[in-house]
């Protein structure tokens, strides 16, 4: 069934970003962009899933998208106000959830929301707040050594939230994890979706199952033939207009089944 929903204003421009590392094209000519969808009674943010196979250039997407790297040609704009990414200014969640070793939860949240400027008789409470919604506050005053590895991703999202980026990316935050963890982490990201009307959350995978199972877009980054130097988004497959989309039981339907079947297919000619 599907659930009505409209696009607004865009939120992040991807254009024209090529990426060369020594002679070897990486990256060519990819371009996207995703826009605010809004649903009645909801406040939903956007959740794209970027999905290619291992080596394919999905880590220096990433890096161009959080503005760690700069593409050799195009650029990223991030925001309703559409502001040229910039280093430091782009929520991001890495694979071994980085945390300040030696601040302990509570600290670690603290500091993110100062130093993103929020008002010093403010920053308790949204850390208060945090901790709660990510069901931390028995965590807060131990270091991050010390927390499994689900309260450190926890955390580690709760810190970016802090710093009030309109864009948060996660890097494999399926990696590794059981089924019930695994379960946990895609019912989190759709929790943290609805933290803002303006986030957008990018998460970089190959895991078919687990980005269906979260996303509402899918760019899905490959070479479109062998002869094709550098990667680009060669699909865009829109969760939403197949209703597949905001559903925790997602994996009933059947048309997750078929477009399961369908990107498992493109994945053998990527």
């Amino acid at each position: 069934m599907s659930i009505p929903y409209q696009f607004k204003e865009t939120l992040l421009s991807v254009e024209h970003i090529d990426v060369t590392l020594g002679e070897r094209a990486i990256l060519r000519d990819v371009n996207a962009c995703v826009k605010n969808v809004t649903r009645p009674g909801v406040q939903q943010g956007q959740v794209v899933g970027i999905l290619g196979p291992s080596g394919v250039g999905k880590t220096q997407l990433f890096r161009v998208l959080s503005g760690l790297s700069r593409p050799n040609a195009g650029r990223v704009l991030v925001g309703p106000e559409q502001r040229a990414v910039e280093r430091g200014r782009v929520g991001v969640v890495a694979q071994d959830y980085p945390l300040f070793a030696h601040y302990s939860v509570v600290e670690n949240l603290r500091l993110a929301a100062t130093l993103s400027g929020c008002p010093r008789g403010e920053v308790d409470t949204r850390v208060r707040e945090l901790l709660a919604r990510f069901e931390l506050e028995g965590q807060a005053q131990l270091f991050p050594a010390l927390l499994s590895g689900g309260q450190r991703q926890r955390a580690a999202i709760a810190q970016q939230l802090l710093r009030k980026s309109s864009l948060l990316l996660m890097d494999e935050p399926f990696s590794g994890l059981d089924l019930c963890m695994l379960r946990e982490v895609c019912a989190l990201i759709r929790e943290v979706s609805q933290h803002d009307e303006l986030l957008t959350l990018v998460i970089v995978s190959h895991d078919i199952e687990a980005i269906l199972s979260v996303s509402d877009t899918i760019w899905l980054l490959g070479r479109g033939s062998a002869q094709q130097a550098g990667a680009s988004i060669v699909k865009v497959v829109d969760l939403m207009e197949r209703g597949i989309a905001w559903s925790p039981d997602v994996r009933a339907a059947s048309a997750y089944t078929e477009t399961r079947r369908e990107l498992e297919a493109r994945f053998l000619e990527l």
